[in-house]
């Protein structure tokens, strides 16, 4: 494990709940309607999805349970391919599959200590 990785998959938490928080109480018609929303979970996606490329491949392969290529692939996409955003999609990660990579990661990911 790089020392990076866990800084990395920390980020990728993070940028996660915020999309995550983002959506809750959203419905599918507020979301299209709100271009902002919509930019910015693009954006955090995109996010998530560099901090994933960052992660060396030992500290992905002892972590399979994280879907690495496809959250990569789909920074890829938002980047590369920036006309053809599938919101469909957005939306999907958003509601179904972030959720499950949140408690994936708090499994590895050490709680950011704060000064309380």
């Amino acid at each position: 494990m790089q020392k990076d990785d866990l800084v990395f998959a920390g980020h990728m938490l993070d940028t996660s709940r915020k999309v995550v928080t983002k959506v809750e109480g959203k419905s599918r018609e507020e979301f299209d309607s709100d271009e902002n929303l919509r930019m910015a979970l693009v954006h955090l996606i995109q996010i998530l999805g560099e901090a994933a490329r960052r992660v060396s491949p030992t500290f992905q392969q002892s972590h399979p349970e994280i879907p690495w290529k496809p959250i990569i692939g789909m920074r890829h996409r938002v980047v590369h391919d920036y006309l053809n955003v599938d919101f469909d999609l957005v939306w999907s990660v958003a509601k179904c599959d972030l959720p499950p990579l949140i408690a994936d990661l708090e499994k590895f990911v050490p709680p950011v200590e704060t000064d309380s």
